[in-house]
């Protein structure tokens, strides 16, 4: 299906949604709403009201105030729904910890963290990949963390691996940051008010989110989960192509939607957006990385994040992002400067004395 032309995914996104409107506000006699957060959800949103679903029929919700300013004015003005998270951004990086690497990942890190765990035939899975007696002793790459996470987190469980040097972090890694902040705040509404979302997810975004959709459909109608993602064959293109289509007002998190030589669509900014304190994926951007763009446009608030929002209750020390991307190798204390870009507008200003 994401092989399909982008002309018959449009119309077969129009159909899953007018399916799971019928299903549940007709045959199921529920409600329906749209979760929306960056631009996926957003042109998700615009979608659905072109197919002529305005706002009483099909509400959108959005935990709007962990979005990136220029977000929270599009949802302003699209009139979605503010929902209030059970916990703020510094709360969970204190209490729970830091979100890093993946969420799959950070999981595996938050149970090598917990000394003595009981799950110890999961932890020696996590350290070595043999399943043991329950995973009828084969291997699993899938359930191993790689020996470069093992290095810098295993050190409470050093004795499944001694061929390796296992270290402790100086931090608490936690992967519920989007439990706490985004889901159970989104469930909690939709329960109290009898709705099941529509939602901008895509399978092309990989991870947990490929699995579950690639198992379940756009439609899902399970016993604890029902939820659409009409979405869920599209490729990054096709979203950003409908973005332009709908004319969709593009958050300046994201910058400008642009074409490349070869045809090829991208915003000039984040290609994604989160809140200013996720990091998940941090490592694998090159810079301006997310926390480059946040100290071009906050600078007071970059310096809270990055050096301020913890503290060591050993030392008293306080700390925040800056420890854990010095800890995994991400640069971030020297301000980025786009040299390519500094030197384009040199020329510009030349060019127009």
């Amino acid at each position: 299906m994401q092989r399909l032309p982008y002309e018959v995914k449009i119309k077969r996104a129009e159909l899953r949604i007018k399916e799971f409107y019928k299903k549940v506000v007709y045959d199921m006699g529920k409600h329906v709403h749209i979760s929306v957060g960056g631009l996926d959800s957003l042109t998700l949103l615009y979608f659905i009201r072109s197919l002529g679903y305005d706002a009483e029929e099909i509400p959108a919700i959005g935990v709007t105030c962990l979005e990136h300013q220029s977000i929270r004015r599009i949802h302003k003005k699209a009139g979605v729904i503010p929902v209030k998270p059970f916990m703020y951004k510094h709360q969970v990086l204190r209490e729970l910890g830091f979100p890093v690497i993946s969420k799959a990942k950070a999981h595996k890190i938050e149970l090598l963290q917990t000394k003595d765990s009981e799950k110890q035939t999961f932890i020696h899975a996590i350290m070595t990949g043999d399943m043991g007696e329950q995973g009828k002793f084969q291997h699993s790459d899938k359930i191993k963390l790689p020996d470069k996470w093992l290095e810098l987190f295993g050190g409470n469980y050093q004795e499944h691996r001694p061929d390796l040097c296992c270290r402790c972090a100086p931090f608490k890694v936690s992967a519920d940051c989007c439990k706490y902040m985004k889901e159970l705040p989104c469930d909690t509404w939709a329960k109290e008010h009898d709705s099941y979302p529509f939602l901008g997810l895509m399978a092309s975004e990989g991870g947990q989110r490929e699995f579950a959709l690639m198992k379940n459909g756009c439609n899902y109608y399970g016993k604890n989960t029902i939820r659409s993602a009409p979405f869920a064959p599209f490729m990054r293109q096709d979203v950003l192509q409908l973005a332009l289509d709908l004319k969709v007002p593009i958050p300046e998190a994201y910058g400008t939607i642009e074409r490349k030589p070869d045809g090829t669509l991208y915003t000039t900014r984040a290609q994604r957006t989160g809140c200013d304190i996720c990091g998940f994926g941090i490592h694998l951007e090159k810079r301006p990385h997310r926390f480059d763009r946040l100290r071009e446009e906050n600078e007071k608030a970059w310096h809270f994040w990055m050096y301020e929002v913890c503290q060591d209750p050993e030392t008293g020390e306080h700390y925040g992002w800056g420890r854990v991307l010095d800890y995994i190798g991400v640069e971030w204390e020297d301000r980025y400067i786009d040299w390519e870009r500094r030197q384009m507008s040199i020329e510009d200003y030349l060019g127009n004395m």
